[in-house]
């Protein structure tokens, strides 16, 4: 062989190697068929592997009955057309094997074992894409993965969100220190990789807790958010907003919200735990005027933002406790006619309900994550002046037991 076309060859091993990764970079990658999961029993994140879908519903539907029946009637589950990768929001943690070998993946349900996952059938593919290259990259930067046991190393988690509509993608490097060696040249072999990575944020967690972000976001690459579009408008989401990890389905369960609300243009609404925005906004252009009101700063900048954005004069935004604004409210004379709430798993504390009454609107949507949480609260609010007209599940969460709920109360007639 001559000596150019030796040259030549060695410069297309190299750019081979620059365009897809050495060998020791891509670790060899576990694909599972459609519809088949091997790691279910082991990861216990989809609790429904292996059902049919249409017997999924149905149970769903059952379940949902069983709690809020005594209500009213319970509608059908509405469901996905094409229940597989529908999480917009991956995160994976790391752990470094005795052996040396360093996995990524999910927690094993109730303990602090990582299972491996090179991909999930109900992940995005481009998330999962990242986070399997990202850890192939790891030896080659020298950067170690973080032991809960000893408190040493660099890598705790990656988080990966990705609009789904814009296609934008944040990578959050969640570290428990705010150094990242040579981080440039980490972001530039990671977008050679994925040119679709549009920001890089180094989140510092150096506490030894279980909650995946720590408070401090440092951005390494591009805007340090990314933006989506969801019921025809356009939202700023930074790495702790919290936006719907299935945003075909929350299309359609914000569009049922906004039906229960029976809204004429003239309305007040109250959005409460509203987040970036995201239902408030939606209902503006059917009501009079909107307030959104959220504990977490950081949301409420971006709620902010997003209102401005969308050129939205009829609401605002406040960062305060939605239970104490309600009250304070109610003490001024004020009133509003529909409340939006959407609490976490664990529901609204007695305090929050007390002071829906104080306000007493003549109608609440209620959006719930946990309908066993949904039903000790509507057991309070029927007990106290409300009756439920309306209850409507959307599966948000295809494969797993979680079911999204929307309920609609209004005043009893006195």
């Amino acid at each position: 062989m001559r000596k150019s076309e030796e040259n030549n060859k060695f410069r297309k091993k190299e750019n081979a190697k620059k365009q897809h990764g050495s060998k020791s970079e891509r670790p060899e990658k576990h694909i599972c068929p459609p519809g088949e999961c091997d790691l279910a029993k082991k990861c216990g994140g989809c609790q429904y592997q292996g059902m049919d879908y249409e017997k999924q519903l149905n149970k769903k539907h059952r379940e949902v009955k069983e709690l809020l029946g005594s209500f009213g009637k319970v509608e059908p589950v509405i469901g996905m057309q094409e229940p597989f990768h529908y999480r917009n929001k991956v995160n994976a943690t790391f752990q470094r094997l005795k052996n040396g070998t360093v996995i990524s993946g999910a927690y094993q349900q109730g303990t602090h074992s990582v299972v491996k996952i090179d991909e999930c059938q109900i992940e995005d593919k481009i998330a999962d894409g990242i986070i399997y290259d990202i850890r192939g990259m790891l030896r080659s930067f020298k950067i170690k993965v973080y032991d809960e046991d000893s408190g040493y190393g660099l890598l705790r988690h990656v988080l990966v969100r990705r609009g789904f509509r814009t296609g934008e993608v944040m990578v959050v490097l969640v570290l428990a220190s705010p150094i990242l060696p040579s981080k440039n040249n980490f972001v530039k072999a990671l977008r050679e990789k994925h040119p679709e990575v549009t920001t890089v944020v180094v989140n510092v967690n150096d506490r030894r807790t279980s909650v995946v972000l720590g408070e401090r976001n440092i951005t390494i690459y591009g805007k340090g958010f990314i933006e989506d579009e969801l019921c025809g408008l356009r939202f700023r989401i930074s790495p702790s907003s919290f936006y719907q990890i299935n945003p075909v389905q929350t299309e359609i369960l914000y569009g049922k919200a906004i039906e229960f609300a029976g809204l004429t243009g003239k309305e007040k609404v109250i959005d409460a735990y509203c987040g970036i925005g995201t239902i408030g906004m939606a209902a503006a252009g059917k009501a009079g005027s909107v307030i959104g009101v959220e504990v977490n700063r950081d949301a409420v900048r971006d709620a902010v933002t997003n209102a401005k954005r969308n050129n939205m004069k009829n609401i605002t935004f406040c960062n305060e406790d939605a239970g104490e604004f309600m009250v304070k409210m109610a003490a001024q004379g004020e009133t509003a006619d529909v409340v939006f709430m959407d609490p976490p798993r664990a529901g609204s504390d007695e305090a929050f309900l007390s002071s829906l009454l104080q306000l007493s609107p003549k109608r609440v949507v209620y959006i719930s994550c946990n309908p066993v949480t949904q039903a000790r609260d509507l057991k309070y609010l029927t007990s106290h002046g409300y009756r439920v007209e309306r209850c409507q599940p959307v599966d948000m969460f295809p494969w797993t037991y979680h079911i999204e709920n929307i309920v609609a109360l209004v005043q009893k007639i006195r």
